[in-house]
């Protein structure tokens, strides 16, 4: 039954005395104008980039730009965050993300749902973000053991004009599985989808709010095929009643969700071009890729208990492309006008930068030798800084052995004291320690297909507890930590998203039951591992002729 004929059904039924209702605060046949925004997976982009992309200071003034145009037409703007505001940029991570959670106030984010990254430090570190922020942190799903109680709240009432809107907030029960389990010990992830359906009902018998919106941490998989993934947003609008949800703005899989056809999104999302959101069960789902480099903006209209989408756009924040010219020269040059930072919030946010940068030069460890990360050494030959790297992916993960191309190695530690600026000149890219179970037969036939990547290239692979002689494209005497590889054994290796999703032409492990993201970036493992196992002695780790090629 649509909302407008139940309206009309339920004011008959209390002109007869036989329901008592409160007055209703919109009025009948009178068009709202309501626009949400949303952002999602920050991961402590508060500044700009290297190129002068995104950040909150060009951020504000886009929002703001945007709650004057809708406060001109009489309408109201509800923003959103789909989580993950923590881990991923050592100056924000440094001081726990407070330049992020005090930029986001200023910019004046309404509510934001609790996402995985929220729990990579203990929790008390979360409870004073929660402090710093004055929006609320929105999680339906997340329980204490011991009290069986909530430890978020599971919906935020806000008013705009005359309509009353909910927003639930709902995060991935993966979050268990792929976070530090000793953050966990008295904490529950329940099934998101349905912790929902308790949460409407609640909703809906007691606040009885207009509309319904969910803003969500659980990633969105086309057709709801989430692998082994915890399942989506796309799940969970199919389980709900039809409609439930007027939208669920997402987060978690940092993608653009811009749908080429029903249930697939596009591959190559190109800034500025327009963008189809998915409908699901008549819900729509929604979810602006990551660290800041779109606002997605939802424009709906709300008449006689509806809620219309009238236009739907993902707005680049000064996001760049690379052009190269005949001569040779290249340039990062603007898809879309460039949109100036806002004064106020770089004066908020200069302090923070600046400090988090004076930490980078400080000790986290000290060293016996020579790690050997150059370039012209892990593109050839197994060094002591590729074993030193897969030896912290086993230990996050638990694995038997690990892999990786060597070209994810970008310089060597020199003796003596480490910084941590040290540990992200080795690791700059900001991957994600991943890790895959398999069959001994699936790894023989992994670690063949690897082994052809050819010396003096980023391809080239550094193998920890591996040991094979390579003949002619054969694997000769594959050994696992010393022992022959069982085929019908389960082995667990440990390796970077960069490489499991494709990169240097590896196979790929994303798509393969065993697969899990763990979602900790590669530089901030080691560092924890220098910092756990100082004085490192490099001859730990300096490689024995384990693998060679014939």
């Amino acid at each position: 039954m649509k909302l407008m004929k139940r309206s009309v059904a339920l004011a008959i039924l209390a002109a007869c005395g036989l329901l008592s209702l409160p007055a209703q605060a919109w009025e009948q046949d009178k068009t709202y104008n309501i626009t949400i925004l949303h952002t999602n997976d920050h991961h402590g982009h508060f500044w700009r980039s290297e190129y002068g992309e995104y950040g909150l200071s060009a951020q504000k003034t886009l929002v703001d730009g945007i709650r004057k145009e809708v406060a001109a037409k009489g309408g109201s703007v509800l923003l959103l965050s789909g989580g993950d505001i923590n881990t991923g940029v050592p100056e924000s991570d440094l001081q726990d993300a407070e330049p992020d959670f005090r930029g986001m106030n200023l910019i004046g984010y309404d509510a934001m749902a609790v996402g995985n990254h929220e729990f990579d430090n203990p929790l008390t570190v979360l409870r004073q973000q929660e402090k710093w922020a004055k929006f609320p942190f929105l999680s339906a799903n997340i329980y204490q053991k011991s009290t069986g109680e909530r430890l978020f709240k599971p919906w935020a009432i806000f008013k705009r004009q005359d309509i009353k809107i909910a927003v639930v907030g709902l995060t991935t029960d993966d979050t268990a599985k792929i976070g530090n389990p000793e953050y966990f010990t008295d904490i529950e992830f329940r099934k998101p989808a349905d912790e929902a359906k308790l949460v409407i009902q609640e909703l809906q018998q007691n606040e009885k709010p207009d509309v319904i919106i969910a803003t969500t941490h659980m990633g969105h998989y086309d057709n709801g095929d989430h692998g082994s993934n915890a399942p989506g947003d796309v799940e969970m609008a199919r389980s709900l009643p039809a409609g439930a949800l007027a939208m669920i703005v997402g987060g978690h899989s940092q993608d653009p969700v811009c749908m080429a056809s029903e249930n697939k999104k596009q591959a190559d999302y190109v800034p500025g071009t327009p963008c189809a959101p998915d409908k699901q069960n008549g819900i729509w789902i929604v979810q602006a890729h990551e660290w800041g480099k779109y606002v997605g903006r939802a424009d709906f209209e709300f008449r006689n208990g509806e809620m219309k989408l009238v236009n739907y756009q993902l707005i680049p924040v000064n996001l760049k492309k690379k052009v190269t010219y005949d001569n040779g020269q290249s340039e990062r040059v603007l898809y879309t006008p460039e949109i100036a930072e806002n004064q106020q919030m770089l004066s908020l946010l200069s302090p923070f930068q600046n400090k988090g940068k004076a930490q980078l030069d400080v000790k986290i460890g000290t060293l016996t030798g020579r790690l050997e990360g150059d370039r012209s050494k892990v593109r050839f030959v197994q060094t002591n800084m590729g074993h030193l790297l897969l030896a912290v992916q086993m230990a996050r993960t638990n694995a038997d052995f690990a892999v990786m191309s060597g070209g994810g190695i970008r310089d060597s530690i020199e003796g003596g004291d480490i910084t941590y600026k040290d540990v992200l000149k080795v690791q700059p890219f900001g991957n994600v320690v991943v890790y895959a179970d398999m069959s001994g037969k699936e790894v023989s036939d992994y670690l063949t297909a690897v082994a052809k990547m050819k010396p003096d290239s980023g391809a080239y692979p550094q193998f920890a507890n591996v040991s094979f002689v390579a003949k002619e494209g054969v694997l000769n005497d594959l050994k696992i930590k010393g022992e022959p590889v069982d085929p019908a054994k389960t082995y667990r290796m440990a390796t970077l998203s960069f490489n499991a999703t494709g990169g240097d032409g590896y196979p790929h492990l994303d798509d393969k039951p065993g697969y899990v993201n763990t979602g900790f970036i590669d530089a901030e493992v080691l560092k924890q591992y220098i910092e756990q196992n100082s004085p490192l002695d490099v001859n730990a780790y300096e490689p024995k002729g384990e693998v060679s090629w014939q």
